[in-house]
Parts: structure tokens; sequence; C-alpha cells
């Protein structure tokens, strides 16, 4: 067993600490809102903290599963960070999608004070975290990974370390720019067949089991048939994702030319009120929004 905080219990965050405590650890929790460490809380038993110094106090390790990189700055080193009050040894595992700059950054300055970091941002939707089977992609110290990867194993499918500090992430970009036109191509198809007067289920049960077969496809067309997309992955964090990954590439000389104009596509939804869609609401662009 080992002593954890949680910092952030958001859709993917509650059902990833829920995890821990099932496997074991003590488990306490901060969440900005009060109230929603209060509800977990109630649900799985351990405790929580007003502060992510006062969380992170005594912990082994601290995971994080916030929102952006000023969330992440803030829970590491803003007022009240749990860098503060970590012990020496202690290790920071965060679970943000967040630039490779953040990631290294706080890397360094954890280092400064004799504790380690680990990115280990995360793929597998909320239906992932609920279900402990989340796709984990790792950067940091090889010894301080192997000691992490059994706790993190609590919640995930797999759990791999890509190399050094920052590859976790760049590997989460590689995630997201595949997933952007993974859902475009799947939008031009349904919509494709829509205008054609084809049976969307027909055409989909048959394509599914070939080549053009996805996780997407699988998991999303029907919703998408149905014009439901008020679930899942937000347009508004995706857009979030693809705006790192396109700084990214201008960065490193990578050219994403699809994941650009799906990037322009997002905003159009966003435009039309559509930012807390899931990210399948390509489709309803395709549609005319009606």
């Amino acid at each position: 067993m080992a002593v954890i905080a949680f910092l952030g219990l958001g859709v993917m965050g509650y059902p990833m600490a829920g995890h821990l405590v099932k496997a074991g650890h003590d488990v306490t929790v901060y969440n900005r809102t009060t109230a929603k460490a209060e509800a977990w809380v109630a649900e799985n038993g351990g405790a929580m903290a007003a502060t992510p110094a006062d969380a992170a106090e005594g912990a082994d390790y601290v995971m994080a599963c916030v929102g952006n990189d000023d969330d992440l700055r803030a829970v590491c080193i803003g007022e009240d960070g749990a860098f503060s009050t970590m012990s020496k040894g202690a290790v920071f595992v965060d679970h943000t999608t967040v630039s490779a700059k953040v990631t290294r950054e706080l890397y360094d300055d954890a280092a400064t004070r004799g504790l380690s970091f680990v990115d280990a941002p995360i793929s597998g939707g909320q239906a992932g975290a609920e279900n402990g089977v989340l796709s984990v992609m790792c950067g940091g110290d090889a010894d301080v990974y192997e000691a992490a990867e059994p706790i993190i194993g609590a919640y995930a499918r797999i759990c791999r370390r890509i190399g050094d500090s920052g590859a976790g992430q760049m590997t989460k970009m590689c995630n997201q720019i595949a997933i952007a036109g993974l859902v475009q191509g799947l939008s031009e198809a349904l919509h494709f067949a829509e205008q054609a007067g084809l049976d969307g289920n027909a055409v989909v049960e048959v394509i599914s089991q070939g080549a053009a077969g996805s996780w997407q496809m699988q998991n999303r067309y029907q919703t998408m048939l149905d014009d439901k997309f008020d679930h899942g992955f937000a347009v508004d964090w995706m857009r979030k994702d693809l705006g790192i990954c396109l700084d990214t590439a201008n960065e490193t000389g990578a050219s994403l030319p699809v994941t650009a104009l799906v990037d322009q596509f997002y905003k159009d939804v966003q435009k039309q009120g559509g930012g807390r869609w899931d990210t399948s609401s390509l489709l309803k662009r395709l549609r005319g929004f009606s």
C-alpha cells in the first residue's frame, strides 16, 4: 500500500482516484471545487485536503489530472502547491495533457527539490477511466517510472515509458493528431452515406470489419448517426490539445496540414455553441448544424 495524493477530480480524475482506493492505497484528494471532493470521499472513503500542499504532505506519490499548463503549474509550484510539502524522494505523476515545455520545466524544478516527476498523459476517455482501462504514455527517469508503474496500473490497460521527460506528452500529441484525422474521416464517410441515401448502420456494419474499422467508428458511429453529441471528450479540450500539437510542430519543423485543418473545423463547431459537444460533432458541421 502506498500513501497517495490525487489532485483534480474531473471526469477522468474522479474515477481514477477511486481505482487507487480499490487497489488498497491510502488516498487523499484535492479538488478546486470542494463539493466534488466531498462527494468523492462520501463515495470512496479516503480523505480530502483543502490545498494541494496539504494533500501532498507525507505522500509517496502525488498524481494530478487537471486542465492545462497553468493549472498544472498552480498545483505544483503555485501558492500552496504540492512541491512545497512533498517529501524528498516522493514522485509526482502528471496525467494532464500539457505541453512538453511545462513538463520539462516542472521536471527540472522537482529535481532541485529532491523530487521525481513523471509525465503520464492518458487516453481512453471517461469510459476508460471508469473501467480502469486507460492507455498511459510516460516520460521520465527509467527507475522512477518502474516504481510508479504498479501504482498507475490501478487504472491502466497499458502503461509504457516512451523516453525521457516530455516523451509522454509528445506521444499524447501523436494520439491527438491521429484522432483528429480519424474523426474527420469518419464524419465525412457517414455524411456521404446520408447524402447518398444509404443506411448508415448497414454501411458501418460492413466497413467496420475491414480496413476502415477504428475505435472511433466502433464507439461513436451510433451517436453520430443519431445526432447526439452531449457526451465524451469535449471540443474545447480537443482544441486545447491540438493547439499544443501545432505549437510543438512549429518548434520541431513537423508538417501537420490535416491537423491544422481539423482544428479550424472544431473552431467552427465552437462558434455554433458546441464547445462542450463530443469531438465526433464534426459530423454536425457537415450537416450544417441543423
